[in-house]
C-alpha cells in the first residue's frame, strides 16, 4: 500500500507516528510506504541558518529524537548559543534554537549554499534518522522559498503591516487578531520532485490533525497539488484538528477567524470539500454527523496523548479509506490488504 499524507507540524507528526505503529503492528500492511509531503510555509532565515520547523518537527518525531513534552525540538537539548547569541545582544530571542538543532539547521544551510535542493537536504537529513528505512519519505512541498506571512493591524493610526508567520505564532501566540494570511513567493514556487507523483499514485491519502489554513492549507496552494487530489483515483481522508470547536493544541481557531470561518469540524471540512472523501470527528463533534451528505463522517475519540491513541486513529483513517476504495466503481484491492 502506498501512503500519501499532507502534513504540518506538531499533530501531523504524532498522527504519522501513530500510522506507522499502526502499519508495523498489522501483518497485511507492514510493507506499506508513507509519503509526506510537509508545510514549508514556516520556514524562516534566522542568524543567518535556514530554519524549516515543519520538516524537522515530522523528521525529529519519526525519527525518536523529538522533545515529547514540547512536541518540536531536540530531546535531551541544551541551549549555550543562544545563550552566547542573547550576550551578544543578537536577535530575535523569542524564537529558542537548541545547540542540537542547530546542527540541522547549519548542515541544511551549507548544503543549500552549496547548490543542493531542499529536496535533495531534506533526504540526507533523513537518512540520519532512519526514515528511508522505516519506509518514510519526507518531501517538502516545494523547493522553492515560500514563507507565510501575517496581516496585522498597525499600532495606533499606522497601517496594517505584515509580519513573518513565526513572529506572530511564537513570539505574539496568535494573540494579535490576523486579518490574512499571505503565501509569499507562492507565485513563483512549482510542487517538488516526487510530490505529484505521490498524490496521483497513491493508493490512500491522508490529512492528519494539522492546522487547516497555515499548513494543509499552504500546502494546497502549491501549483498543482489541489488539483492532483481532485483528480486522484484513491480516496482522501481527513482527521479534524479540532475538538468541540478548539484546537488540540496550537491556534487554528485564531486562523479559522482570520478567514472569516467558524471553529468548527464541519467548517475544516469545508476547506477540502472538493476533494475530500472520508473525515473523522471527535465524539463531541457528534451533533455535526449528516453536514454534507457525499462525505463518510465518523465520530471516534481523536485524543493523541501517545503513540497508541494515535496508532488507533490513523488506523481508522486508513479502514475507512480502504471501505471507500472499495466502494468505488471499478476500483482495484490494495496492494498489502
Amino acid at each position: 500500500m502506498r501512503i500519501t499524507a499532507l502534513a504540518g507540524g506538531v499533530g501531523g507528526a504524532r498522527f504519522l507516528r501513530g500510522l506507522r505503529a499502526h502499519l508495523d503492528r498489522t501483518p497485511t500492511l507492514s510493507n506499506a510506504t508513507v509519503t509526506v509531503i510537509g508545510n514549508t510555509g514556516d520556514d524562516i532565515n534566522l542568524f543567518g541558518l535556514r530554519v524549516c520547523p515543519d520538516l524537522d518537527t515530522v523528521m525529529y518525531t519519526l525519527g525518536g529524537a523529538v522533545h515529547e513534552d514540547q512536541g518540536w525540538g531536540r530531546a535531551d537539548e541544551t541551549h549555550a548559543v543562544q545563550g552566547e547569541l542573547a550576550a551578544y545582544g543578537a536577535q530575535p530571542q523569542w524564537f529558542g534554537l537548541g545547540d542540537l538543532d542547530l546542527g540541522t539547521h547549519i548542515a541544511r544551510s551549507q548544503w543549500l549554499g552549496q547548490g543542493l535542493s531542499l529536496s535533495e537536504v531534506t533526504a540526507r537529513l533523513c537518512a540520519r534518522w532512519g526514515l528511508p528505512d522505516r519506509g518514510i519519505r519526507l518531501l517538502p512541498m516545494t523547493d522553492s522559498p515560500v514563507e507565510t506571512h501575517v496581516v496585522i493591524d498597525g499600532d495606533g493610526d499606522a497601517p496594517a503591516r505584515a509580519i513573518h508567520f513565526q513572529e506572530w505564532w511564537v513570539r505574539m501566540r496568535a494573540g494579535v487578531p490576523a486579518r490574512n494570511f499571505i503565501a509569499v513567493g507562492m507565485d513563483r514556487a512549482a510542487a517538488a520532485p516526487g510530490v505529484l507523483e505521490a498524490i496521483r499514485e497513491a493508493d490512500v491519502i491522508l490529512l492528519p490533525p494539522s492546522n487547516p489554513v497555515v499548513s494543509i492549507g499552504i500546502i494546497l496552494g502549491v501549483p498543482g497539488v489541489r488539483d492532483a487530489l481532485r483528480g486522484s483515483p484513491a480516496p482522501v481522508v481527513g482527521v479534524s484538528p479540532l475538538i468541540a470547536g478548539a484546537p488540540v493544541r496550537g491556534h487554528a481557531d485564531a486562523c479559522l477567524t482570520a478567514i472569516g470561518l467558524e471553529s468548527t469540524a464541519q467548517a475544516v471540512a469545508g476547506l477540502y470539500a472538493d476533494f475530500l472523501d472520508g473525515w473523522l470527528i471527535d465524539d463531541a463533534d457528534a451533533p455535526a454527523l449528516g453536514f454534507a451528505p457525499r462525505l463518510e463522517v465518523q465520530t471516534r475519540p481523536l485524543w493523541m496523548r501517545d503513540v497508541e491513541p494515535a496508532a488507533d486513529i490513523a488506523g481508522e483513517a486508513v479502514n475507512l479509506a480502504v471501505k471507500l476504495r472499495r466502494h468505488r466503481p471499478g476500483a482495484n484491492p490494495l496492494a498489502g490488504e
